[in-house]
């Protein structure tokens, strides 16, 4: 369990100082979306509830924009896709 709640901190500590997406903090701690996920929304909440509150608001302005950054990863793919 220490090793868990390490790695929480950790990821927490990320998100915190650079805005990463969850699949960007998976990436870096090699493990899944799912479980950053878990760890962002359930593990943190009852370690630290003030930093959960920080994370939170993080996580949910990703949410508001997804949309957004979905078409302009749509376009550039569609962009970089024609050869002109």
């Amino acid at each position: 369990m220490k090793n868990i709640n390490e790695r929480v901190l950790n990821e927490t500590k990320v998100i915190l100082k650079t805005g990463y997406t969850i699949r960007e903090i998976a990436k870096i701690f090699n493990v899944s979306k799912s479980t950053v996920h878990k760890d962002l929304h359930e593990r943190l909440l009852k370690i630290d509830k003030t930093k959960y509150d920080l994370v939170d608001k993080i996580l949910k302005y990703h949410t508001n924009i997804r949309h957004i950054r979905g078409g302009e990863s749509t376009k550039n793919k569609y962009l970089n896709s024609k050869e002109g």
